[in-house]
């Protein structure tokens, strides 16, 4: 099958110190976009720290000014057309299967299928955030076990505004109360760090100066626990949040994501509803 993806050279950085491995997205031209070269990069990075007995804690962050602007949905390298080794789960190759099909097996790959692997990750995973944790930003922020925010970080969901309901990996009523979670979609207004310390989304706030400092005292005080005791522990809580219907109830709001992709390639442009990364910047600016 030919082959003609243009990926960046790099997509993901990895490093460790010590006992922490730091895991960069490193698109910083597009805010750190993922496209799928970049989500199966994170996958091999998050493995190794995964299996690496040296690596206690992993910080994942993004280079330059921001965390991430959400999927790829606009930029040169962009390569949801084309075929990776599937890794998250049993559905089939989605490149030349017809519409709803195909755009369900990806994102049963892509989206919710690596960010539940990433999840059960058994190792903390601490997100370090500066600048737009938007959208598939958000996906990645909220499968980590903790979030250090810059004081200039913002959240945000627009994608109602494609008259989707919602990211993928839909964890807004667990990562916030309910009616803040309804008023963040609804709107799809930027959510200020203070903001999303004050519901309870963001572990710290810190300077944007002391963001990376922040967040590597917080790696190495955690790094000093047994490493068993933490990956019991992450499990435990994990455990307590599907009992509080996480799993199911991302199951079923996919179904409904599905839908409006499935509306909008029957009534719009596109199966975005015709929102392309330039309208969207506008809307959301």
């Amino acid at each position: 099958m030919p082959d003609d993806r243009t990926p960046d050279d790099t997509p993901v950085l990895r490093e460790r110190r010590g006992p922490v491995a730091y895991v960069t997205m490193n698109r910083p031209r597009y805010r750190n976009a993922q496209n799928s070269a970049m989500t199966y990069a994170l996958d091999d990075a998050l493995y190794r720290a995964a299996e690496d007995p040296a690596v206690k804690v992993v910080v994942l962050a993004g280079a330059g000014d921001h965390f991430s602007a959400g999927h790829d949905i606009g930029t040169p390298q962009r390569d949801a057309h084309l075929p990776f080794e599937r890794r998250a789960g049993l559905w089939w190759d989605h490149t030349g299967r017809p519409g709803a099909e195909s755009r369900f097996a990806r994102e049963s790959e892509v989206y919710l299928g690596m960010c539940r692997r990433w999840r059960e990750l058994p190792k903390p995973v601490i997100a370090s955030v500066r600048g737009a944790c938007v959208a598939g930003g958000l996906m990645l922020a909220w499968v980590c076990d903790l979030i250090v925010a810059s004081e200039d970080a913002f959240f945000a969901d627009p994608v109602v505004r494609m008259g989707i309901p919602g990211v993928e990996y839909f964890a807004h009523p667990w990562a916030m109360p309910p009616r803040i979670a309804k008023e963040f979609l609804y709107t799809g207004d930027r959510m200020s760090a203070r903001r999303a310390y004050e519901v309870g989304m963001v572990n710290r706030v810190v300077g944007a100066d002391a963001l990376e400092a922040e967040t590597e005292r917080l790696a190495l005080r955690i790094a000093e626990m047994p490493a068993f005791g933490l990956a019991l522990t992450k499990r435990a809580v994990n455990q307590a949040e599907d009992l509080q219907g996480l799993h199911t109830g991302m199951d079923s709001v996919f179904g409904l994501h599905h839908l409006a992709h499935a509306h909008n390639a029957e009534t719009a442009a596109d199966s975005l509803g015709g929102m392309d990364i330039s309208a969207m910047k506008e809307a959301n600016t």
